[in-house]
């Protein structure tokens, strides 16, 4: 019995069981860090009965991931307010007495794609949401890439028509980052009304079309992934994939020759196949994780 945190700005998503068939959620307002931790804890209790072998978590950010730092396990420098420098992981551990893995939500929601979703099989992919902000997971030869933190996907600088575009940018650290343009809150700001509200033939859907587009031509010229999934609410706007498609396209040029760019860009450029389950079934994953790990360090 695995337990399973999907740590959001705006709400909560836990989880116990094993995988897709047997898992049972429940959702969490974000209030402050104390009380929606201690609502997590009680649901993992109440539900496991006794039987819970570990926790994986996967949050919001920026994080600490290095396990050898005193801040291991922290929300560090989010934006959101009252999170800051947060222990998450270590609450959760000093409540439940089991091993807990910890993760980003889009590492999380990678790893469940990959073990049930749209990347079965592969050894390489990205992994993008897009909704109150933007974030990336990236899995290279089989392993989610870390490094000196984890990757921003959403923070990097894509090309800006102010002529086009005059709106600045929502980003409290860098303004017109890919983020500050292309997230929910930014498409809200620009045009008044929130992304589910726009027509379908507004001019905000090419807009935003070509500022994925810009930063899916950076990631893949740069990853190499097998395959994008793209998720998160702005991307519940279908149309919009065959828009990112094209203008994907035209901007690589034919400059990368490989099949999935030409005739399969339809199955290069997807969805998630899990749908609104990949964090929380990724956040089980990372809790199967923990176990082994834990196994490994304790033979």
């Amino acid at each position: 019995m695995f337990g399973a945190i999907e740590a959001g700005g705006s709400k909560f998503v836990c989880g116990v069981g094993n995988g897709p068939e047997d898992l049972k959620t429940i959702q969490i307002p974000t209030t402050s860090p104390e009380e929606t931790t201690a609502s997590c804890i009680d649901f993992l209790q109440q539900r496991a009965g006794g039987e819970l072998q570990a926790v994986g978590i996967g949050s919001f950010g920026p994080i600490d991931l290095h396990r050898d730092s005193s801040t291991f396990g922290q929300i560090t420098t989010t934006p959101k307010a009252g999170w800051q420098n947060y222990d998450l992981a270590g609450a959760v551990r000093a409540a439940l007495h089991v091993p807990v893995s910890f993760d980003t939500d889009v590492n999380a929601a990678a790893l469940g794609e990959a073990r049930w979703g749209a990347t079965q099989g592969l050894s390489g992919f990205i992994y993008v949401t897009v909704g109150t902000g933007i974030g990336g997971g990236a899995m290279v030869h089989g392993r989610m890439v870390h490094g000196l933190v984890h990757p921003e996907m959403g923070h990097i600088r894509v090309p800006h028509d102010w002529q086009n575009d005059p709106y600045r940018g929502c980003c409290s650290f860098h303004g017109d980052c890919l983020e500050g343009l292309a997230s929910g809150p930014a498409m809200q700001a620009r045009w008044g009304v929130p992304a589910r509200d726009l027509p379908g033939d507004h001019p905000g859907w090419s807009l935003e079309a070509h500022y994925l587009a810009l930063a899916l031509v950076n990631w893949v010229c740069t990853l190499s992934p097998q395959r994008v999934v793209l998720g998160g609410g702005v991307m519940q706007h279908w149309p919009l994939f065959e828009m990112i498609r094209k203008d994907f396209a035209r901007l690589l040029n034919g400059y990368i020759r490989a099949g999935e760019l030409t005739a399969r860009l339809s199955q290069y450029v997807v969805p998630p196949q899990l749908g609104d389950r990949s964090g929380i079934l990724g956040a089980l994953v990372l809790a199967q994780q923990a176990c082994t790990l834990e196994g490994h360090e304790n033979p």
